[in-house]
């Protein structure tokens, strides 16, 4: 073996000394653990409300949209930290290319608010 090739053994040993553990517990807990069971603990419980009706009720189309608008540019936002403790290394042209990004980022939100996508009805 070469030795780039040693260099992951503790890497693997640890991941695989991870997850035996993982695995080990969670069975020894299903073996050892109590088993007892009643009707007021099989019931459905949500933060002290009682479970009242059908929880597959639908919801609003809105509700998903602003969701996923709400990850999508979330996750645009994060690029920016590692922009942010790059900056004096990127230069000139990171600086260009991170505006170019957030021209298009901002584009894209006011694209979305003359659909009106962010209103609620």
């Amino acid at each position: 073996m070469q030795s780039s090739q040693l260099d992951f053994i503790p890497i693997l040993m640890q991941l695989l000394l991870a997850v035996v553990f993982v695995v080990g517990i969670i069975i020894i807990s299903g073996k050892l653990g109590p088993k007892r069971s009643s009707a007021i603990k099989d019931e459905n419980f949500e933060c002290g409300i009682e479970s009242i009706g059908n929880a597959r009720i639908p919801f609003s189309v809105k509700y998903f949209l602003v969701a996923i608008l709400f990850v999508l540019f979330d996750v645009e936002v994060i690029f920016l930290y590692p922009w942010a403790i790059n900056f004096k290394e990127l230069g000139i042209e990171g600086m260009v290319k991170m505006v170019i990004f957030m021209l298009l980022l901002l584009v894209g939100f006011f694209y979305i608010i003359k659909k009106k996508a962010l209103e609620w009805e």
